[in-house]
């Protein structure tokens, strides 16, 4: 079994992601633990709410209670990038050009590196938000779809109407599909590459429990969610994707949840986070499993792996974090 390197926090960590090979931990009281030659702690916000890995920068976005969002440097250094007094911030997203988007109520916002900030008003509060792979362009999931915005013009927002409560949004790595979570126990998909009139829908239904956690494979070919015993992994290699395919179920498990998914930077590996604090690694091509953590104290509330996919950080409800060493 590979070996674990473990880190007890008190109480609550949200999310855990590597900056380069460094380990951040990020507990709901705000402060950001990091194992670089050693445990080292900074402040980030009065309550953390969230906590991601900017996609195109070697920092982290935090929004939190205190109406803050941060940027999280390599060396701990929290920088305030936006603020909104006596608001909750918990959703963020990190675009090109050093952009940060987030929103709260009916709204969401982008600042741009020279500062300037731009909203957009949407008619129901907005639960989730992300930046296409290419072009300042958002997507808002709120409640009956998603609105699509292009930052830099001020061109009409795009709707992607589907009823229902949407809760978060992500884009495919190659900007083909967009795919939400629900409120309901569903995810739902919108092809964006499509002819106008075509049915550009995908349900994606069945789930036991609401999706939290979503997770595409390096060259997107799959995209693996929580909410079920087992990691379901739908296929998204055809121009169709999913739509009329049955999805993978990798690392089942009698009636204990998945919580968190996270793919290997570079081969079809996914881990699987567990309620119960076991995580295990399994192959796409054949199913093999790995344990990697045996049952601990807390659900896996985050996983990471580094640069180089030779170390997966874990953190849990209840402060049971730690590094796993894959390769040893």
């Amino acid at each position: 079994m590979p070996t674990v390197a473990p880190l007890d926090l008190e109480g609550h960590v949200v999310a855990v992601h590597f900056v380069d090979e460094v380990p951040f931990f990020a507990s709901a009281t705000g402060t950001i633990h990091r194992l670089d030659g050693g445990e080292k702690v900074s402040e980030a916000h009065q309550g953390l709410l969230t906590c991601i890995r900017d996609p195109f920068s070697a920092t982290l976005l935090t929004g939190g209670e205190d109406g803050k969002v941060c940027r999280i440097a390599k060396d701990g250094t929290a920088t305030v990038v936006a603020e909104a007094p006596r608001k909750w911030i918990s959703v963020v997203a990190g675009g090109p050009q050093n952009a940060v988007a987030y929103a709260y109520g009916k709204s969401s916002f982008v600042r741009q590196n020279d500062g300037t900030v731009k909203e957009f008003a949407e008619e129901r509060s907005v639960e989730g938000i992300a930046f296409a792979g290419k072009g300042l362009r958002i997507a808002a999931a709120r409640y009956n779809g998603v609105s699509l915005h292009w930052v830099g013009t001020t061109a009409p927002a795009q709707d992607l109407e589907w009823k229902g409560a949407h809760t978060g949004v992500i884009f495919s790595p190659d900007g083909r599909f967009l795919v939400t979570t629900m409120q309901e126990n569903a995810l739902h998909g919108w092809k964006l590459d499509g002819k106008p009139g075509e049915n550009r829908h995908m349900r994606m239904t069945g789930y036991p429990a609401k999706v939290k956690s979503l997770s595409w494979s390096p060259k997107g070919k799959w995209l693996a969610s929580s909410g079920a015993p087992a990691a379901i992994v739908w296929p998204f290699s055809s121009k169709d994707g999913p739509m009329g395919k049955a999805p993978l179920e990798l690392g089942t498990r009698a009636n204990i949840m998945v919580t968190q998914v996270a793919f290997h930077p570079a081969e079809e590996v996914l881990a699987i986070g567990f309620v119960d604090g076991m995580i295990l690694g399994v192959r796409i091509a054949d199913s093999k499993e790995a344990l990697l953590r045996r049952p601990g104290k807390g659900a896996i509330t985050g996983l990471s792996w580094s640069a180089n996919g030779k170390l997966l950080a874990f953190s849990s409800e209840a402060g049971d974090c730690g590094v796993i060493d894959i390769s040893a």
